[in-house]
C-alpha cells in the first residue's frame, strides 16, 4: 500500500483524521477524548480506527514514553484534493460544471472564498471553451444519452 491513500479511508477514518489534522498531531488519549465528545464511540473502536490509519499509512506513530502520538503523513488538503479529483474523474466531462454549480448553491462559503472563486472564474473565462464534449464513450461513438447537450 502506498503512502497515505485518502481514497481508501472510510467516513469514520476521515473523522479521526480531521481531528489529527486540526491538532497537527495528537496522542491516542487526546483523539479518544475528542472523538467521544463528537460520537458515542468506544475507546476500542477509536483505537481500531487509529490502527487502520497507521496500516493505510495515513498516520505514523511516535512513542513518547508510555503513550502514542499520531502524526499525519499526508496533508488534509492533499487528501481532500485526491478524493475530489478521483471522484470527478468518474463523471462525464459535460456534467462536471453542473455538479460544481450544485455544490456552490448548496454549500456555505466565506466572503473571502467567494471573492477568490470570482477572481479565478474571471481568469478561466478568458480561455474557456464554448462547450465541453461528452467523454463517456470512445471518440468514434456518437453520444445519444447527452444528445441535447452534445
Amino acid at each position: 500500500m502506498k503512502k497515505g491513500d485518502a481514497t481508501l479511508m472510510s467516513p469514520s477514518e476521515w473523522e479521526v483524521m480531521r481531528i489529527i489534522w486540526t491538532k497537527k498531531g495528537a496522542s491516542s488519549t487526546e483523539v479518544i477524548h475528542l472523538m467521544q465528545l463528537k460520537r458515542a464511540w468506544s475507546e476500542s473502536t477509536i483505537k481500531t480506527l487509529l490502527g487502520r490509519l497507521v496500516e493505510k499509512k495515513m498516520l505514523q506513530t511516535i512513542k513518547e514514553g508510555r503513550r502514542f502520538f499520531y502524526q499525519p503523513t499526508v496533508t488534509e488538503s492533499d487528501a481532500m484534493n485526491k478524493v475530489v479529483f478521483e471522484l470527478f474523474d468518474h463523471l462525464c466531462s459535460m456534467k462536471k460544471g453542473t455538479v460544481i454549480l450544485k455544490l456552490l448553491s448548496d454549500l456555505t462559503f466565506s466572503r473571502a472564498d467567494i471573492k477568490k472563486m470570482q477572481i479565478l472564474l474571471n481568469e478561466k473565462m478568458k480561455t474557456a471553451p464554448v462547450s465541453i464534449t461528452c467523454d463517456c464513450l470512445p471518440m468514434n461513438e456518437v453520444c445519444t444519452v447527452h444528445n441535447e447537450d452534445c
